[in-house]
């Protein structure tokens, strides 16, 4: 696999994490899009 391949991997599992808790009712909405956008900005500086 290459390296843009297992960070799509990564944040599509770490994303699937997040609304699978937030299903739960682990997080609210606001510390769940936190996280999302974590996951986002960690994705965008592996592909640069």
């Amino acid at each position: 696999m290459s390296d843009l391949e297992d960070a799509v991997s990564e944040f599509l599992s770490e994303t699937d994490t997040v609304y699978d808790e937030y299903d739960k009712g682990y997080m609210d909405a606001d510390a769940a899009l936190s996280r999302i956008e974590k996951e986002v900005e960690d994705l965008r500086e592996q592909v640069e």
